[in-house]
């Protein structure tokens, strides 16, 4: 029974984890308010069964992918971050930063559809903040740790003021790029806001130059 139990509960899981990846390439391609349930069970290659033995709308699946792909890259990023010691070479961060940011166009589509759709409903705004706050919480923790080594920007504020910060140039450089579809220049571009925003602006970090 035991044995049973677990070869239903890993095929659950994978088909939750198909209809996920299918989902996320339909709403990539067509937006969120064009898509039926039934043209992501065809995507996936199952029923409407299968599709409702796991989300119990299209809404709830829209839900689930974002925060699965918000989570993936909070951590990507806290992982980006962590690989100095306790100084930060700036430079070598922001590349690291930019290349996990920008590597997948799809996701701001889809990222992109849920912030119009958060902005219509509190509670989903409610969450979409919450995911910003963990991401600029990961920066901020990073660049606290590395106070004392690599100074920042006096009119920035703190490190929380920072984080901010770079999210927002992400924010901005990111609607560029789904209009432009210029991804170098779109990462070149990132790296030099981030550069501009947490040293003096030449690339050199403060405390590399005494």
């Amino acid at each position: 029974m035991q044995t049973t139990t677990g070869r239903v509960t890993r095929r659950r899981i994978r088909t939750r984890a198909n209809l996920l990846d299918a989902a996320f390439a339909v709403f990539a391609a067509k937006g969120f308010g064009h898509v039926s349930i039934e043209e992501i069970c065809e995507a996936a290659g199952y029923s409407r069964g299968a599709f409702y033995s796991n989300f119990s709308s299209l809404h709830e699946l829209f839900f689930a992918l974002y925060q699965e792909r918000a989570e993936l890259i909070a951590e990507q990023v806290s992982g980006a971050l962590a690989q100095d010691g306790p100084g930060l070479d700036v430079p070598a961060a922001v590349d690291r930063v930019t290349d996990v940011l920008l590597l997948d166009r799809d996701w701001l589509l889809v990222k992109t559809d849920f912030l119009v759709h958060a902005a219509r409903d509190p509670d989903v705004a409610r969450t979409l903040l919450e995911h910003r706050a963990r991401l600029r919480g990961a920066i901020a923790d990073r660049l606290a740790r590395a106070r004392g080594h690599t100074a920042l920007p006096a009119v920035l504020g703190d490190t929380d003021g920072a984080a901010h910060a770079v999210v927002a140039a992400y924010d901005g450089v990111t609607t560029q790029l789904l209009l432009d579809r210029d991804l170098e220049h779109a990462r070149t571009w990132l790296k030099q806001l981030l550069t501009a925003l947490l040293t003096d602006g030449s690339g050199t970090p403060d405390h590399a130059k005494h």
